[in-house]
């Protein structure tokens, strides 16, 4: 079954709360218009009694036939529509209109006495019956009101509420439909455009309705996601190429070594000599795809470090006992103020070693012949914190934001001479953030730069 579109459902809300509405509406209408005439009606009747009363006052003393007259007077000018009776308490009847001879009762017993609707000669009235004292002579009065005209105006009001009202609604319904279908128009719009946008034109943008509402926060929303995919998307193509040509480099050097090897004969030496080349350029290459694989678990949220009670300092000394070889073949000066109290993380050791050695590792490369390398641990509002400084060339501002980027090297020829390929800060910022810290520039000048780690201390 074909789901309703969100017009039709709107329009179709829209025409319950209205129908309800209006039903809630014309009853209470009806009902406000009925109790209005009734209570006009009861007033009218009670004035009535206490006319009749006051011509018993002031006429009872000049006899029946003076209070006959006087009622029928009265009887005569109140129209066509009403009715008196006037009766003393022993049921003899002063005067009375024809069809009123006999009393009409109310259809329940009631306490005290009020209005009510009755019939006389078949025919709906309003009565009002109240026994009154004058004189000392007690007197049973009734008037009654026709209330054939009041019974025809609520009756036309009634068809009015019935007819009219089902033709308002279906006009407010298609009403409401045109501008729900107008409303929503642009998101057929939207719908329309996104579909016709692939992986090869991520760079088209939705059309935003400049109005301020809901549909231009959604065009807007979906642009944002667009270019976040179009980055993404840019990411995963410049990382397949850089990898694609990170990889074609060791595997055209060992290939090349081995078809010059085995075009002609070779002594031992030179066999050994091309050998020791691809070894060299295999181990780069496995290097290479360890790398590849650690980034892509990671990205892939697969990749998670036993986090255990670590001492960061025995991984950073470890680290310098490493990188301090490298310097001494380089004939680089070593700093190390590194304390002997442990500083205890949350981590896995083996991972921060791998970040220290990333970035000692890094420093030895850039740092030419004669150059200082100095390492710092601290401890800084519940972080201990790791400087790495070099007096290395820099790095130049328009490098700075794309230095953790993966493959990017601002040097390539002196990177691939040095055996880098520029995935160590990449992974070096993945170990720094999964252990809820951060790698960062701390600062850099053209005669050097410090990167820093803020890893937080465990709590004891």
């Amino acid at each position: 079954m074909k789901a309703l579109s969100i017009g039709t459902r709107l329009t179709l809300w829209y025409s319950l709360i209205l129908a309800l509405s209006l039903c809630l509406f014309g009853a209470l209408a009806y009902f406000a218009m009925s109790h209005s005439i009734r209570a006009t009606i009861d007033r009218e009747l009670q004035q009535r009694v206490q006319a009749v009363r006051d011509i018993i006052h002031e006429d009872a003393p000049e006899g029946l036939a003076a209070l006959q007259d006087e009622f029928r007077e009265l009887a005569d000018s109140e129209g066509s529509g009403s009715r008196l009776r006037v009766a003393y308490q022993n049921g003899s009847v002063v005067y009375a209109s024809p069809d009123l001879q006999a009393p009409v009762a109310p259809r329940r017993a009631q306490i005290v006495s009020r209005p009510f609707t009755g019939r006389i000669s078949g025919a709906r009235f309003r009565l009002f019956r109240e026994v009154v004292d004058v004189s000392g002579t007690r007197y049973d009065i009734e008037v009654a009101e026709s209330t054939q005209v009041f019974d025809s105006s609520l009756e036309r009001f009634r068809v009015l509420l019935y007819f009219v009202g089902p033709v308002f609604l279906a006009l407010a319904a298609l009403g409401g439909y045109w501008l729900s279908r107008r409303a929503l128009s642009p998101v057929d719009e939207i719908t329309r455009a996104a579909r016709t946008i692939g992986a090869r034109d991520l760079s088209r943008r939705l059309a935003a309705p400049r109005a301020g509402d809901e549909l231009q926060r959604l065009a807007d929303t979906l642009n944002e996601m667009l270019a976040r995919l179009e980055a993404a998307f840019q990411r995963v193509t410049q990382f397949t190429a850089d990898a694609s040509h990170e990889l074609r480099t060791p595997v055209s050097v060992m290939r090349t070594s081995a078809e010059i090897s085995l075009r002609k004969p070779r002594t031992e030496a030179e066999y050994r000599e091309a050998l020791s080349r691809i070894l060299d350029e295999s181990e780069k290459l496995s290097r290479l795809i360890e790398q590849l694989l650690l980034l892509a678990r990671a990205d892939a949220g697969s990749s998670a470090l036993p986090m255990t009670r670590t001492d960061l300092t025995a991984a950073l000394q470890s680290a310098c006992a490493e990188a301090k070889v490298l310097a001494e073949a380089k004939r680089l000066e070593f700093r190390e103020s590194v304390p002997q109290a442990p500083a205890w993380v949350q981590g896995d050791a083996t991972s921060l070693e791998r970040l220290f050695v990333i970035l000692l590792d890094n420093a030895v490369k850039y740092t030419p012949g004669g150059g200082l390398i100095e390492v710092r641990l601290r401890s800084d509002d519940g972080f201990a914190v790791a400087d790495v400084a070099d007096t290395g060339s820099g790095i130049s501002p328009e490098d700075i934001p794309h230095v953790f980027d993966r493959f990017y090297r601002a040097d390539r020829a002196r990177s691939r001479e040095s055996g880098g390929t520029g995935l160590g800060l990449a992974i070096g910022r993945w170990i720094a953030e999964a252990h809820r810290g951060e790698l960062r520039i701390a600062s850099t000048t053209p005669n050097g730069s410090t990167f820093e780690v803020r890893i937080p201390l465990s709590p004891e």
